[in-house]
């Protein structure tokens, strides 16, 4: 006769709690799948998606092509324009100069950059984190290169606003801190963020603007199979794979380049609703961070990460044929993660 002992019954509800989560993963990934593929076949998705979930990548694929010709099948291992979550890099460089004792927050941009107006007396690196110094946005058309933005910062001869008092989101803050971790450390903003960000972070295949013959780069496209135009030889824009974004997401949250104070910092912003800070959106508990979400868009690029800290997942979209549908795909692929109600999302009539 079998004896059961207690420790016997242990081990049977360990194991079942073991199949019953091991199915119902099965399950989320299952409707991930066919989600993802009804998107790319109604034509509303066509790039590389990561779904990590408990510390563990649960999803990884690749759906479309790489370039508007349409010969090239896209691969795990193909490069998306990010567009605004580059912004993340720039801030991370500040608050990494701040945590060696170069900079402050409170610090006016004419400390670092001198020969600007005499509106940097007034701008502060928390501005420019927060997107409330007033500058004005580039002037796309006189744009060329790095010496065009910094003459156009140089052609401002006042403010659209007190800094400090009101939003403004535009890439004029963007290139000024960039090239104030460029006064500060010496060096070229984009060897800053190869050597103390992206090697640090084992972001391997992660390549920054300016660059030149380098593979595995997804093409944008829009839906007449126009390619988009060539970047400008400008400093900042940002290449990366779906695993590298996850690497850099894991790198901030687990505090390996900056604090977790600096994180807290970063996450804040103007006390306005849907305001962003450095960092897109995020929330906090007890100075944690439990939720970040940042979007970006360049050309015919989106791209999109949201992280679920007390869900304990991460999903990450790459795009390069814009229809504009990442947050209703992540949306949707959420709703699966938390075992919530979802629908396919559908294709805007053109």
């Amino acid at each position: 006769m079998i004896q059961y002992t207690r420790r016997t019954f242990s081990i049977f509800a360990v194991l079942l709690i073991l199949t019953n989560n091991l199915f119902a993963q099965n399950e989320q990934i299952k409707q991930i799948d066919s989600l993802i593929k009804s998107s790319h076949e109604i034509g509303i998705f066509n790039g590389n998606i990561l779904v990590a979930k408990n510390n563990k990548i649960i999803y990884n694929a690749s759906f479309g092509f790489t370039d508007g010709t349409k010969m090239n099948k896209l691969s795990t291992d193909y490069r998306f324009n990010i567009g605004s979550i580059t912004k993340e890099f720039s801030a991370v460089a500040l608050m990494q100069l701040k945590e060696q004792g170069k900079l402050t927050l409170n610090d006016k941009v004419s400390k670092f950059i001198p020969e600007l107006p005499k509106w940097a007396n007034e701008v502060s690196i928390k501005d420019l984190l927060q997107y409330t110094s007033g500058i004005p946005n580039v002037n796309w058309k006189n744009i060329k290169n790095d010496k065009d933005l910094f003459d156009g910062l140089m052609d401002v001869d006042s403010l659209d606003f007190k800094p400090g008092t009101a939003y403004d989101y535009n890439n004029n803050n963007l290139f000024l801190r960039q090239f104030i971790v460029e006064r500060v450390t010496k060096m070229p903003f984009k060897v800053y963020v190869e050597k103390f960000i992206f090697k640090p972070c084992q972001m391997t295949s992660s390549v920054m603007t300016p660059f030149e013959n380098e593979g595995k780069i997804a093409k944008g496209f829009n839906n007449n199979l126009v390619p988009d135009k060539p970047d400008l030889p400008i400093t900042g824009g940002t290449y990366l794979t779906t695993i590298d974004l996850l690497k850099w997401a894991n790198c901030i949250y687990q505090n390996k380049i900056i604090s977790k104070k600096s994180l807290y910092e970063l996450g804040q912003h103007f006390d306005l609703p849907e305001t962003q800070s450095a960092l897109g959106e995020t929330k906090f508990k007890n100075e944690n961070l439990i939720e970040h979400l940042h979007d970006g868009r360049a050309g015919n690029y989106e791209a999109i990460l949201v992280s679920d800290m007390n869900e304990k997942f991460t999903v990450i979209l790459l795009d390069n044929n814009y229809n504009g549908k990442v947050f209703e795909i992540s949306d949707a692929i959420i709703s699966i993660l938390k075992n919530q109600k979802y629908s396919f999302p559908k294709r805007t009539i053109d």
